[in-house]
């Protein structure tokens, strides 16, 4: 019977292939890339290669594995990071800026069999983090007004949607590891316009209000300034009185008899007046 079956070229192609179905079914090939869900009559009985934090690749579960043939499935899930794009939503600022954001949440699936329990495959998870980005970003925009997005405060924000969307993304064996705002522009048109000069108004006040603190300020300086001039003027000339009298008379001198437009000046006094005792010396 065996010398029968190996002289019949259809035999061994048939008993090959069983073979080879047989070692397909038994042995299967878990990548690095990849975390295997082994289900055994639709039941998640065992997990190869799952995700654990910081772990060394070549040292992860990756490799051959055995099942039982016939009656255990491998469900396959990606270990890498995935991303998850929100549709364009409009979101109503606290300054009544209506925005256009585009957004994008990356995740990572780190418990593959409450993910299959719960969504059954990994698009389905993208689609249940979809929404949820959506309206995370939508309630806590709204609560802030639009230039927060050009400060340092949104780094803030960003984990606080990542946070909140990471409550759901647990549901499916999920964890949100990021999320970032890619665009937020105003609406074409009129809005825009609008925006624009409400913009240039806020900062033509905001210029106003600068310039005449500066002025103030600079008032109180001249004005501090003249007052320790004076003091100090007072407790110098305090020490000598008839220098003080020459002082401003000769001061009173040069603002009298300075040049004029035409460059000549022309005074008549008595040579005995009591404007000109500094001449007369003492």
């Amino acid at each position: 019977m065996n010398g029968l079956t190996l002289r019949n070229p259809i035999a061994l192609a048939v008993l090959a292939t069983v073979a080879l179905f047989l070692l397909g079914s038994t042995f299967a090939i878990v990548p690095e890339t990849q975390q295997a869900v082994v289900l055994r009559f639709g039941n998640p009985v065992r997990i190869y290669n799952s995700y654990k934090p910081n772990e060394v690749f070549g040292h992860t579960g990756a490799g051959l594995k055995i099942r039982a043939p016939f009656f255990d499935q491998i469900v396959w899930i990606d270990k890498r990071v995935q991303s998850v794009a929100m549709e364009r939503q409009q979101v109503l600022s606290t300054d009544q800026l209506r925005l256009q954001v585009d957004a994008f949440a990356r995740y990572r699936i780190i418990d593959p069999r409450q993910m299959y329990v719960s969504a059954g495959s990994e698009e389905r998870v993208a689609e249940a983090l979809r929404p949820i980005l959506g309206s995370a970003i939508r309630n806590e925009l709204g609560k802030r007004p639009a230039q927060m997005l050009l400060t340092p405060e949104r780094g803030a924000v960003m984990e606080s949607i990542r946070q909140s969307l990471n409550r759901v993304a647990r549901q499916y064996g999920a964890e949100v590891i990021d999320v970032r705002i890619m665009r937020a522009d105003l609406p074409d048109g009129a809005p825009l316009q609008g925006a624009f000069e409400r913009m240039r108004t806020a900062r033509n006040q905001e210029a106003l209000t600068i310039r005449a603190e500066g002025a103030r300020r600079a008032q109180l300086i001249r004005a501090q300034a003249d007052a320790e001039a004076a003091k100090v003027y007072a407790a110098s000339f305090g020490k000598d009185p008839q220098f003080y009298d020459f002082y401003r008379a000769m001061q009173s001198y040069r603002l009298t008899f300075a040049p004029n437009a035409g460059g000549e000046t022309t005074a008549i006094l008595s040579a005995d007046n009591d404007y000109l005792r500094q001449f007369r010396g003492r």
